[in-house]
């Protein structure tokens, strides 16, 4: 393994705890919102839980498919500073969006620029994995 690969598999790696990170605070956060609503299975309906959950749940249908794609482009030799970009777009979209979801009532600016940031991320990792993976083949 060369220094430039080990260096990208540890840019993944950092992103990769970081969007973990996310998780376990957005898993705390629908838990406290369960406890306090007193909704042990489901959303019981609960407009607040249902707000949380489905935070919750947007950022496990973003983070692990763009870290799959941050991964693969690391492991086929692209330098770190492309994964670097695309694991701050990445954090910062989900952190953003986490702040927007976790409140009860947040500003409308959050969820937009939460949602934007990751789009770029999971669209970008997509297109540069795909153009990784032909330019491989010749």
């Amino acid at each position: 393994m060369t220094d430039t690969s080990a260096a990208a598999i540890g840019a993944v790696a950092i992103y990769a705890g970081l969007a973990i990170l996310i998780l376990v605070w957005l898993a705390v956060q629908t838990g406290r919102v369960r406890q306090a609503e007193k909704v042990s299975i489901g959303d019981g309906g609960n407009l607040r839980l249902i707000r949380v959950m489905r935070g919750h749940a947007n950022a496990l249908e973003f983070i692990p498919a763009t870290l799959i794609a941050m991964l693969l482009l690391a492991l086929m030799g692209v330098p770190p500073l492309p994964i670097h970009l695309l694991g701050l777009l990445l954090i910062a979209g989900r952190f953003i969006h986490a702040l927007h979801f976790t409140a009860a009532d947040a500003p409308r600016w959050q969820r937009v620029a939460g949602t934007a940031l990751s789009f770029f991320a999971l669209g970008g990792a997509g297109l540069a994995v795909l153009a990784a993976g032909v330019m491989s083949l010749a």
